[in-house]
């Protein structure tokens, strides 16, 4: 397998570090307009036959289209606004193609090109990190093991291990991804029909093994993808929150509310300045702690009826950082899962051809198996 990751920053990199781990991966070509600031983990593949590095200009389809000549697959880990032209590419290409996606309207304009991608006989994935991602696969798996599925329950979130006030947070991706998700309505299914919901609402306690412990969940925008419209008036009600320790959300909605987090720009001594601007370069300095521990706590529960009866099943995972080679939980749980959907593409498992969101392509039962063959152990309860 010859293998394209657009992106060196923290997912790229984790991507191509599973996939130099991965058996049956001959080549890695890893792209990005910064070609040079690897992570450490990458450093002791530096100079390794397999891996290439190569500087790519995102903006410039020419430079993207040299990139993907001779790979079999596409793993786009750059931000969500390149990803529809980049889908374009890869489509135009041949070529298989995933991404970390997170915003629901690209995906949308994504599965336009279904038709296109069904007749080159590829496969096309958006949205295939940890949420969306993961945690749809696994919801999906749970739907379709009940005779009639009625309340999807998605709760995930990247914390601390050792958390610090005020925030009890620390940066595991990009802040202004995390902004985002906190002053975007999101789409959930009340009563059988997808509804918008307030951001950072619907607060309520979730219980984890010590040391976890005590959760919060709210809503977060991104996360469900385009699912209350794949099982539209097949599930009653469906939701995804977001978990974090007790109290971050009080905080960050009224940091919200007090119009911090606009982008709209505010006159300010003569300077126009937009405030999220602001906010960012006064937090993110704060919040950014490469050093620090982190990990991933999810959860997934369906309910339904089967045989007749009640039927539950949950899934539990809590996933840490990898130490020995400061390899992030959210690394892990993201990073990998784009390798694992990639590499699923190349060897023929998906289940479809065409653009399909990973509740509709991706093998349940394979690609938890090769979470766990990372060590990423995913628990479940019936």
């Amino acid at each position: 397998m010859r293998m394209l990751v657009l992106g060196a920053g923290l997912q790229g990199s984790a991507c191509a570090y599973d996939l130099l781990n991965s058996e049956g991966v001959s080549r890695i070509r890893l792209a990005d307009q910064q070609i040079d600031r690897l992570p450490p983990f990458l450093q002791p593949y530096v100079g390794d036959d397999r891996l290439e590095l190569v500087k790519v200009d995102a903006r410039d389809p020419d430079s993207v289209r040299r990139v993907m000549e001779g790979v079999d697959a596409c793993m786009n880990a750059l931000p969500y606004y390149f990803n529809l032209d980049i889908t374009k590419l890869a489509v135009e290409a041949g070529i298989h193609y995933c991404d970390l996606g997170g915003n629901t309207a690209i995906v949308f304009d994504q599965l336009k090109l279904d038709d296109e991608a069904t007749k080159r006989g590829i496969s096309v994935i958006p949205d295939c990190g940890l949420a969306p991602g993961m945690v749809n696969i696994l919801a999906a798996k749970g739907i379709e093991s009940m005779d009639r599925a009625d309340t999807v329950k998605i709760r995930v979130g990247g914390l601390p291990q050792n958390p610090e006030p005020p925030l009890n947070y620390q940066i595991v991706y990009s802040i202004e991804g995390v902004l985002d998700y906190y002053t975007t309505k999101s789409w959930i299914v009340r009563d059988g029909r997808p509804v918008e919901v307030d951001a950072l609402s619907e607060i309520e306690p979730v219980e984890f093994e010590e040391p976890v412990g005590t959760l919060e969940a709210f809503h977060t925008a991104g996360g469900l993808s385009t699912m209350p419209w794949n099982w539209e008036g097949r599930i009653r009600s469906m939701e995804y929150k977001t978990l974090r320790y007790p109290g971050h959300a009080d905080i960050m909605r009224a940091i919200r509310d007090l119009g911090l987090l606009d982008l709209q720009p505010v006159n300010v001594k003569g300077t126009s300045v937009v405030p999220r601007d602001v906010f960012i370069a006064v937090t993110e300095p704060r919040l950014k702690k490469p050093a620090a521990p982190d990990l991933v706590a999810l959860r997934v529960e369906v309910e339904g009826e089967k045989d007749g009866r009640p039927h539950r099943v949950q899934w539990d995972l809590v996933d840490r950082m990898d130490e020995a080679h400061g390899i992030s939980a959210m690394e892990r749980t993201t990073g990998f899962s784009l390798s694992i959907t990639g590499q699923t593409q190349v060897r023929g498992l998906t289940r479809a051809k065409g653009v399909k969101t990973p509740d509709l392509a991706m093998p349940a039962d394979h690609y938890i198996t090769e979470l766990r063959r990372r060590g990423i152990e995913i628990r479940q309860v019936v």
